[in-house]
């Protein structure tokens, strides 16, 4: 493979599921070289911004340069523009599209994103919904995208036998991944017996996992929704082993691996019809609208009364997992489009 650099900022261990892609993507491509930019992005100050070019005018002239999104995404046009032919951006969702954002706000980081995607010699989407929004939204040339989805590890298939059943829910809790939804929608089904994991880091936004925990407590749920935080890989995987229903309630995804990491652990799952969920699930989820707490409810309900409908659902997600793509399809995208930018600059 051609010699390049993935830049990625901050500490490549970080518990997301960005942070998990550039960790694949490095180990299956040991020639793609592993370049920490400051931890400030999306929100970098100036002093970052200037050590991120000190680190990208250090690269050498003929090499090409991914970049991830969660950096690229907030780099100033003049940035972008000082590597010519040579970066590759990596896209997993648009940066102004996060959960939150004051509509000037949304509208300045998608100004902003679309001016250093015109920088990019190749885009890379995780999705071809991201994609369709890269295109159609940021105006991206179609020709310059390529799609590159994450892969799922094969793990051990759930047993879906619990009783009471346990629905487990993973994401970190800000407001995009809707873990307030969740627990609102689970406490119109306390009547049913269940308990519920929430796995993910509780501290990005300390605010909204306040709100979550008094969700909790006024629902009278503390001892049947526990918030555990961020776990270990090996712990996440027996979450899922362990698990009869995974459920998450997100209100926007670029792709969604963790419905992925779902459906190939054999659980039956629900979500929400938001961004790319579809493109990872099929018909293999039961799907609600964003927002929608009784809707999310409603679709849970069954799940929780009948084990059959467990059983006829788990066998859907067995099905799909079997289709979803592996790892070394994602590398061997990124790999050939490094490729095309060094052979462009020889």
């Amino acid at each position: 493979m051609t010699k390049a650099v993935f830049a990625v900022p901050g500490d490549l261990g970080t518990p997301t599921g960005g942070y998990a892609y550039a960790r694949k993507i490095l180990e299956a491509l040991p020639e793609l070289s592993h370049l920490a930019l400051p931890p400030g992005f999306p929100s970098p100050s100036q002093v970052e911004l200037a050590a991120t070019r000190e680190a990208l005018d250090a690269i050498p002239a003929d090499s090409p340069i991914l970049i991830d999104g969660l950096a690229f995404g907030a780099f100033p046009k003049a940035l972008a523009a000082r590597y010519p032919g040579r970066l590759v951006a990596l896209c997993h969702h648009p940066l102004g599209l996060e959960t939150g954002l004051a509509p000037l706000a949304r509208i300045e980081a998608l100004e902003r994103e679309a001016a250093a995607l015109a920088e990019a010699r190749l885009v890379i989407a995780t999705s071809h919904t991201t994609a369709r929004t890269l295109e159609d939204e940021l105006g991206v040339d179609p020709d310059r995208l390529r799609v590159a989805p994450p892969g799922v590890e094969r793990m051990p298939r759930a047993a879906v036998a619990g009783d009471p059943p346990v629905i487990l829910s993973v994401g970190s809790i800000t407001r995009r991944k809707g873990m307030d939804v969740l627990v609102n929608a689970l406490a119109l089904l306390k009547e049913l017996d269940w308990t519920c994991r929430i796995i993910g880091p509780d501290d990005r936004d300390p605010v909204h996992s306040g709100r979550v925990a008094s969700l909790i407590g006024a629902a009278g749920l503390e001892g049947r929704i526990l918030i555990e935080g961020a776990l270990p890989d090996a712990d996440v995987a027996q979450a899922f082993a362990g698990a009869d229903i995974f459920a998450l309630a997100t209100r926007y995804e670029g792709y969604g691996m963790v419905y992925a990491e779902a459906l190939e652990a054999g659980l039956p799952t629900i979500g929400c019809d938001a961004g790319a969920v579809r493109e990872v699930v099929g018909d293999a989820a039961a799907l609600a609208q964003p927002e929608d707490p009784a809707g999310f409810a409603a679709l849970l309900r069954p799940l929780l009364e009948s084990p059959e409908a467990r059983r006829e659902a788990a066998a859907k997600a067995r099905a799909r997992a079997e289709h979803l793509p592996r790892w070394p399809y994602a590398a061997g995208i990124i790999a050939e489009a490094l490729a095309e930018v060094a052979e462009g600059l020889r």
